[in-house]
């Protein structure tokens, strides 16, 4: 009711003072006082005090000589005023109402009124001491809730005036300074606020101010205090073969975590580089194919609960790597034992189970001839199957149990002689001063493939 009478006082005293001449009269320093002019009398509810705004209605004055009223007011906060002051002027003696939104909350303020004529002035009214409404509380009930995965929670009790429209969020950490606003919801019967986007283990503290439709803001609520969830504990150890072939295994100590959900796996060549996620686990353990020998990778795991927060991991990081390939044969003779070239190397690697010798023929500039040799046992090759006049190369690579093929040897070259010298040779055993000495080339147009590279299905 009574804010239905403020509005109605407002907007009459708004058509009032539209109606105003340009020059509003003000008192004169020296002036008569007419005390037969009526002196002005409020009505029996003749001040209603708000907030920001305090109205007064007066009995209606009927004196022809009377042509307006001078508004006298002082604060109780300014203390340097000992009397009232004169503050605005009412135009018309038909006017019954007046406004004044220049004040504040909770405070107190003396008001009198005088009409006044051409050439003079009635006597003051009573002093009216009004005192302004205190500002409007915020909710009666606020609560928080935390543990959420990078989220908070706020939730209220609706306000019970009607005269909200909305509720200013506002929020603080204990490193800022100041309080922040950070949204504002419209409507009376909201009752809880979400807080996205935010730190992981992180304190936020929120509080509450209700707005009302003419803008009135309330003092805040008592302050909540909401910790986002934390990270879940990553793994404490991982392990990473590096003797398995084409293949490295990874295996780490379960998870503690009560609302683990799933394993993430990250691999990257450098310990320093771009992890790339590889797996999604569910078991502590994986094994990576990888079809290259000797490659090295590094490893990170980290721990995923149901909400998706995954922990940190990358302060522990494990290398693996696949088996290397065996080191390569050392060559150390090769020679012609009348029709035949005899190669000899030396055991360089105890892996070493086997031995594949690649032999190439080349009589003239382009006529060349490539066989394989596989499934050799021993450390030692005898070529029978030669031609005179051609120039032989050979290249030998050691096999171990696993089929892993080592890099080439060194490639040596044979020239046979002429048919004539071939055929007249004695096929006996040569002593050791007798042995040719292999001749090794480095020519880049001689360079074998890598074993898995080649064709050895057909031998």
């Amino acid at each position: 009711m009574k804010l239905s009478l403020l509005s109605t006082l407002f907007a009459a005293s708004l058509l009032l003072f539209s109606g105003c001449t340009e020059l509003t009269p003000t008192p004169k320093e020296k002036i008569a006082v007419d005390a037969t002019l009526p002196t002005v009398s409020l009505t029996k509810n003749g001040i209603i005090t708000d907030m920001k705004t305090v109205a007064f209605e007066w009995k209606s004055i009927s004196d022809p000589r009377v042509e307006g009223i001078y508004v006298y007011k002082k604060s109780s906060k300014n203390k340097d005023a000992k009397e009232l002051e004169y503050y605005d002027t009412i135009d018309t003696r038909y006017s019954t109402h007046y406004v004044d939104r220049d004040v504040v909350p909770d405070t107190k303020y003396s008001y009198a009124f005088r009409v006044f004529t051409k050439n003079a002035q009635g006597v003051n009214s009573k002093v009216f001491v009004v005192n302004t409404l205190p500002v409007l509380q915020s909710v009666s009930w606020i609560h928080s809730i935390g543990g959420l995965p990078r989220i908070a929670k706020v939730i209220w009790r609706p306000h019970v005036s009607e005269r909200v429209d909305s509720y200013i969020i506002e929020r603080k950490t204990f490193e800022d300074k100041e309080w922040k606003k950070i949204d504002e919801l419209s409507g009376r019967l909201n009752a809880e606020y979400i807080d996205t986007d935010l730190e992981d283990n992180y304190v936020y503290m929120y509080r509450i101010r209700v707005k009302t439709y003419d803008g009135i803001i309330s003092t805040p609520s008592q302050i909540v205090k909401s910790v986002t969830k934390p990270l879940p504990k990553g793994v404490q150890k991982i392990e990473a073969t590096k003797n398995l072939p084409k293949e490295i295994k990874i295996k780490w100590t379960p998870s503690t975590q009560k609302d683990f959900e799933r394993y993430y796996l990250y691999r990257s060549e450098d310990i320093d580089g771009a992890y790339e996620l590889i797996a999604k686990l569910y078991n502590p353990q994986f094994s990576d194919k990888i079809n290259e020998d000797g490659k090295t990778y590094f490893y990170r795991v980290s721990v995923v609960d149901k909400d998706g927060l995954e922990s940190e991991h990358e302060k522990n990081t494990v290398m693996g790597m696949t088996l290397a390939k065996p080191s390569a044969p050392a060559i150390v003779e090769a020679k012609m034992l009348g029709s035949k070239i005899e190669l000899k190397w030396g055991k360089s690697d105890p892996r070493t189970q086997s031995y594949i010798v690649i032999k190439k023929a080349k009589k003239g500039w382009f006529d060349e001839v490539k066989k394989e040799y596989k499934n050799i046992t021993k450390t030692l090759f005898i070529d029978s199957d030669i031609k005179p006049d051609t120039l032989y190369s050979y290249t030998v690579y050691s096999v171990d149990g696993n089929g892993i093929v080592s890099k080439p040897s060194i490639e040596v070259q044979i020239k046979t002689p002429e048919s004539k010298e071939i055929e007249s040779a004695p096929e006996v055993k040569q002593t050791e001063n007798e042995v040719a000495q292999p001749t090794a080339t480095s020519k880049s147009n001689t360079t074998v493939a890598p074993a898995e590279d080649l064709d050895l299905n057909g031998l």
